[in-house]
């Protein structure tokens, strides 16, 4: 099978290194990549946001299946374009990408399929703010309607600063706290068959113990020691089934990746939010104990197929990933910047312990950060502690000036297992 993946972050440098892996895969490639991407599978230049741009390069490779990575492609409809070019493609229409495209719509679905999450308001005026928060109180969860790489949720007890942020929105959802743990749950679906994944659980606060701001994720492991044992099968019933079920009766089938972010409260799962693709650093864990060779999964969800694929295969290890982030992330980066060690962790640490890049790019021959999260650092082990030791011993033999990183992921998980 010819692949070419879309994207350039470590969510993609993990979907071409399990891609890279499958026997199935003759040829892969990846538009536009970056310095780690490189060394698995071949890259060119495109405007990933450009639907033409992209069938037309997929068209010219020869590819039977695309893989698009990043959610702003989905929702500005890069993967319909493919479609219409007879291409097998793996991703929601731009229609149904709107699950993670508008915070408001998402409400709407879950209402019509009866999924349990919190109380809402959709708020276009400053009266309406006020209104909403005054209704909810305190810990205000402030959310921008629309895409904002996974920074536009604010959740605080200030309410200045839960205002000011729904005030720079042209549109919010201001809704209840969910209390509780979170829970990352995807699950590849072709629009009818749903395909759960393992758990996962990533860290959105930028410092140590959830202190500082939100960022797009600072590190993830799965399994989930702690979690109930039939929660895979609870979500799915009450959760992936009934939203996969509802975009078809709307007339939008969703296929592609569904990813439901849960919290699991005193009363019960609740969805916190639905992402139309792969989670960034979540899918570093869950594919490293993805025993399923992956194209073929993807092109049963790409083409309607998925009711005739075996159950997948899991690794009873577990994983860990740690996000080396660059001087100032979440604010605006610093990049430019040599990273070194690279070859180390290579050397020293394979196969257990590998880096994938996310914010790279070569400049001579040299790797330097170009963006705020640049890489996540993932291992496997036997369990949690394993593989934490294994993954924080790879983040040290790396160098970048000024960077940042969070000594603390799976930490509590390890030490409760």
């Amino acid at each position: 099978m010819n692949v070419l993946v879309i994207g350039s972050g470590a969510r993609e440098h993990a979907l071409c290194r399990s891609l890279s892996l499958d026997p199935a895969v003759t040829a892969l490639h990846c538009a536009p990549g970056n310095a780690g991407i490189a060394e698995v599978a071949e890259l060119h230049p495109v405007d990933a946001l450009d639907g033409g741009a992209v069938s037309a390069l997929a068209l010219e490779l020869g590819a039977e299946l695309v893989v698009v990575g990043p959610e702003a492609p989905l929702v500005a409809g890069v993967a319909d374009a493919v479609r219409e070019a007879g291409i097998p493609v793996f991703g929601p229409s731009k229609e149904a990408a709107q699950l993670e495209g508008s915070k408001a719509f998402a409400k709407e679905v879950m209402a019509g399929a009866g999924v349990p999450t919190a109380r809402s308001y959709v708020c276009t005026t400053a009266e309406e703010i006020a209104e909403a928060l005054d209704a909810f109180g305190a810990p205000y969860v402030v959310k921008d309607d629309g895409l904002a790489a996974g920074k536009g949720v604010v959740v605080t007890e200030d309410l200045e600063a839960a205002t000011a942020h729904a005030a720079a929105c042209e549109r919010v959802v201001i809704e209840e706290f969910l209390d509780g743990p979170e829970v990352s749950l995807f699950a590849i679906t072709d629009g009818e068959t749903v395909l759960p994944l393992q758990p996962a659980q990533d860290f959105k606060r930028a410092l140590d113990g959830d202190e500082g701001p939100n960022t797009g994720g600072m590190g993830a492991y799965s399994p989930l020691p702690w979690a109930a044992p039939k929660l895979v099968e609870e979500v799915l019933e009450t959760v992936l089934q009934p939203t996969v079920d509802e975009m078809r009766r709307r007339g939008t089938p969703f296929s592609g990746l569904l990813y439901a972010g849960l919290a699991i409260t005193s009363r019960g799962v609740r969805v916190i939010e639905f992402n139309a693709r792969f989670g960034d650093p979540e899918t570093q864990v869950v594919l490293a104990r993805l025993r399923t060779p992956l194209a073929g999964v993807l092109l049963a969800a790409a083409t309607g197929t998925l009711a005739d694929l075996e159950r997948l295969r899991w690794s009873e290890d577990a994983a860990v990933t740690v996000v080396i982030a660059s001087h100032n992330y979440p604010g605006t980066p610093r990049t430019g910047d040599a990273i070194t060690g690279l070859d180390a962790v290579a050397a020293e640490d394979a196969p257990h312990a590998y880096v994938l890049h996310a914010g790279t790019k070569k400049d001579g021959e040299t790797v330097v950060s170009a963006g705020g999260r640049v890489l996540s650092v993932t291992a496997t082990g036997a369990d949690l502690t394993e593989a934490r030791e294994r993954a924080y011993k790879a983040v040290a033999r790396v160098g970048l000036d000024g960077s940042q990183h969070r000594t603390d992921i799976a930490a509590k998980a390890a030490a409760g297992a």
